[in-house]
This record gives structure tokens, C-alpha cells and sequence, in this order.
């Protein structure tokens, strides 16, 4: 039985429901740090990305998650010159629900596992070759190419 009436919603509400579930692995099952770590990651990273590689990327992700990801998007201040693994969590954490204490590098390290585990090679590829060394360490560890 469909819960909304079209496949389409229903795919990508069953998809994020799985999204949100890995995070849990990582973060423990309440949905709503997981989805405030979903959330903060993800707009801190396509802050940090340019237009075309922020684009790039959403075209991959679930519609509903795509959503997530352009909510109050400012391209015009885009790619944020962020360098370090700590300036980078430090924008992680003043995006994340300061009432739901999460840590931002695991939120980070969970949110980028489900990035590594659904997203094509090529994508994921393509924004850890646009990130510096020290915020890319936080993908799960990718083969050389």
C-alpha cells in the first residue's frame, strides 16, 4: 500500500527513512539528531562547494534529501573558503540543533558514510577531489584513483 499515493514520494520518503537509519548507526536511533545531522552536514558541505559541484552532487541525492540540501541555499556566497577539518565541523556544529548534544565529527563521518555507500564513485570522487585534505579525511576512505 502506497503511503502517499505516488511512487515517486514514497521512494524517496523510503529512501531517506534509510539514509536517516544508517545515520542512527552512527549517531543511535533518534530520528531527529539524525536528521539535524543530516541536515547540518550536508548545507555546510554544499556551502563549502562550488555552484556546478553543489549541482552536481544534489542531482544524485534522493528528491526529498535534495530538498533538505538546497533549504535556504545563497549561491552568490558560495564556495566558503573553509580549509581546516576543524573550521569545517565548527560550521557543522552552528548549523546542528544546539537542544540535541551531537558530536560534529561523528555527524560528519555518518553523514559522509551514507554519502560514500549511495552515491556513484564518480560523484562522491568528484566533491572529495574539490575538498582539501584535511575536511576530505572525514569521507570514509576511498580506493586511489
Amino acid at each position: 500500500m502506497s503511503a502517499t499515493g505516488l511512487e515517486v514520494f514514497d521512494k524517496t520518503l523510503q529512501t531517506t527513512n534509510i539514509w536517516l537509519n544508517e545515520i542512527g548507526e552512527t549517531l543511535g536511533p533518534d530520528r531527529q539528531r539524525c536528521y539535524h545531522a543530516l541536515r547540518a552536514v550536508l548545507q555546510t558541505l554544499r556551502d563549502r562547494l562550488s555552484v556546478e559541484s553543489a549541482a552536481h552532487l544534489s542531482a544524485q541525492l534522493p528528491m526529498l534529501v535534495r530538498g533538505i540540501f538546497y533549504d535556504g541555499y545563497h549561491p552568490s556566497g558560495t564556495p566558503e573558503t573553509v580549509r581546516s577539518q576543524d573550521e569545517f565541523l565548527q560550521r557543522v556544529s552552528a548549523r546542528l540543533d544546539s537542544g540535541r548534544a551531537i558530536d560534529s565529527g561523528d555527524a560528519a563521518r555518518a553523514v559522509f558514510a551514507v554519502l560514500a555507500h549511495h552515491m556513484p564513485e564518480g560523484t562522491v570522487r568528484h566533491v572529495t577531489d574539490t575538498l582539501p585534505d584535511e575536511i576530505r579525511r572525514l569521507f570514509p576512505q576511498q580506493p586511489a584513483h
